[in-house]
């Protein structure tokens, strides 16, 4: 499921307020649509993943090359995120202090189980990694630091989605519920799943569902200081990472690393 294709149900709802500024939005949307793997896009690629006329699209590339946050490749005609939006991101990951206590913890628990471990927060119907740690385990996950996962399969969107206000979930289910109306009632069952299973057994899950061949167990905390609420996550091959490792050995380690990593939060 694509994030882009949530483009006319946003539309829909902030057609009517005044405040929105439409044209802004569709520029914002025009970046999104890089995805981490992408490194260049066509206006027409790009056309396609914002539901967009391609003649607006050109428009929108050419501002956005002109202040930087695109660059245009003359030889190909194809764009690739510019500078201005390393400036942004950078900007705003130094000031996530979060990353810089949850490393070394989180670094520990991937060599201890030989998975992956990721910090994520919300991205519209994705959860974007903004810290990860892999152990020297060769079969290790190879997602890093701007790989996105989906919301509603993934043990860390999951995660999301059961530690946020009730209505707030809802809002963000429905917006799921849009996307495929054929799957839904699956996909529903699973974040269900995910909302019990993160209030009796303390974290979510996902065994094959995000991937046949991965599995992963997460857990939210509010990180404070007025930062969204975030996740953590640890996944592998479902071969090395079994369910009953993962729930029997690293389930309670992931706890104690997040109780450490909000006192330590609080702390500061």
């Amino acid at each position: 499921m694509s994030d882009t294709a949530q483009k006319p149900a946003r539309a829909s709802a902030h057609k009517e307020d005044r405040h929105f500024v439409t044209a802004l939005a569709r520029g914002l949307d025009v970046l999104a649509c890089f995805r981490g793997g992408d490194t260049t896009l066509t206006n027409q690629e790009i056309a396609q993943r914002c539901k967009l006329p391609r003649s607006t699209v050109s428009r929108l590339t050419m501002t956005l090359t002109r202040l930087g946050y695109l660059i245009h490749l003359e030889d190909t005609g194809r764009y690739r995120l510019g500078t201005a939006c390393l400036a942004l991101g950078s900007s705003m990951l130094a000031r996530l202090d979060v990353r810089k206590l949850a490393r070394p913890m989180m670094q520990e628990l991937s060599e201890f189980s030989g998975g992956t471990v990721s910090l994520g927060v919300r991205d519209r119907l994705s959860m974007l990694y903004i810290e990860s740690c892999r152990s020297t385990a060769a079969l290790a996950l190879t997602l890093d630091v701007g790989s996105r996962i989906p919301l509603a399969t993934s043990a860390i969107g999951r995660a999301w989605l059961a530690a946020v206000p009730e209505r707030e979930r809802e809002d963000v289910m429905e917006q799921i519920r849009e996307l495929d109306d054929v799957a839904w009632p699956g996909v529903r069952r699973g974040i269900e799943q995910g909302v019990s299973d993160h209030a009796e057994l303390g974290v979510t899950c996902s065994f094959g569902e995000w991937q046949k061949d991965v599995n992963g167990i997460a857990r939210a905390f509010e990180p404070g200081g007025g930062l969204p609420v975030m996740a953590i996550n640890i996944g592998g091959p479902s071969f090395s990472l079994t369910q009953k490792f993962l729930l029997d050995e690293v389930k309670p380690r992931l706890l104690q690393m997040i109780a450490q990593l909000e006192a330590a939060i609080a702390g500061q």
